[in-house]
């Protein structure tokens, strides 16, 4: 004797059968399949080494301002001694075709010995005295005759008129200006324009120097240099001797000057 379910049916089972297999097919072939990581895309600078930051910039020197050198008198008496032998040990040249030095300005001086030293100003001698001095060796030695009263000289009296009227009134028709407009009244030159005293310099010395100027020598190719060849080519033979026999003989008054009987 046999029995079945109640209800039960052999057909229906069928489609449930086929999806229960899928179902478990579906499973196995999930769990066979390796699992894939997620990746986030990163920007690139992210996935790069961030740059070293660039160094900061050093800071500016602090410009560094220019010392004016100031001569010392008392270094350059040492330092002046070999000039004696030319200028005198206290300036005051005993030989005519010297300048005398004593009285000038440490400016002038200086001037003229970087011109010496650079070649503006022809001179075999003093181009070997000035070439090993340093600037403050020629400050000093310039401070040293500055420091200095020059002695006064003798002017000829036959040409005294004449180079007066020069020092003094130029010549306005030929266009020659007033020595003294730049060399001071009394020949005391002006420092500051580095117009060179002229206060009792040898004759000789200034007649020499005119004529070189006369005759297109100069002493550098500034416009300061270029001033006294200028004036210098409009004076004649008689004007350079008066004047610089003017020069020789100017110098402040004394007691004795102002003893002696005006002339008339």
């Amino acid at each position: 004797m046999g029995f079945r379910f109640a209800g039960f049916r052999p057909a229906a089972l069928r489609p449930a059968a086929v999806l229960m297999l899928a179902l478990v097919a579906n499973a196995a072939l999930a769990q066979s399949t390796p699992a894939k990581t997620a990746t986030v895309a990163q920007p690139a600078a992210a996935t790069q080494a961030a740059p070293a930051a660039a160094p900061a910039a050093a800071p500016a020197p602090a410009p560094v301002e220019a010392t004016a050198i100031v001569g010392n008198a008392a270094a350059g008496q040492a330092k002046a001694a070999v000039c004696g032998a030319c200028h005198g040990v206290d300036g005051n040249s005993s030989v005519p075709q010297y300048p005398k030095l004593a009285g000038q300005s440490e400016q002038y001086i200086v001037r003229q010995l970087e011109n010496f030293k650079s070649g503006k100003r022809q001179n075999p001698i003093m181009l070997g005295m000035a070439t090993p001095l340093s600037e403050q060796d020629m400050h000093d030695i310039a401070a040293y005759f500055a420091s200095k009263t020059p002695l006064p000289g003798v002017a000829d009296q036959a040409l005294v008129e004449r180079g007066q009227k020069l020092f003094r009134e130029g010549d306005v028709k030929r266009g020659i200006p007033a020595c003294m407009a730049c060399h001071s009244i009394d020949g005391r030159g002006n420092p500051g324009a580095q117009y060179p005293q002229l206060e009792s310099q040898h004759a000789q010395y200034v007649e020499a120097v005119l004529k070189a100027w006369h005759n297109g020598d100069a002493w550098g190719t500034d416009a300061h240099s270029q001033i006294m060849p200028a004036i210098a080519k409009k004076l004649d033979a008689n004007d350079i001797a008066a004047v610089a026999s003017y020069i020789e003989g100017l110098h402040p008054a004394t007691a004795t000057d102002l003893a002696k009987p005006a002339a008339h």
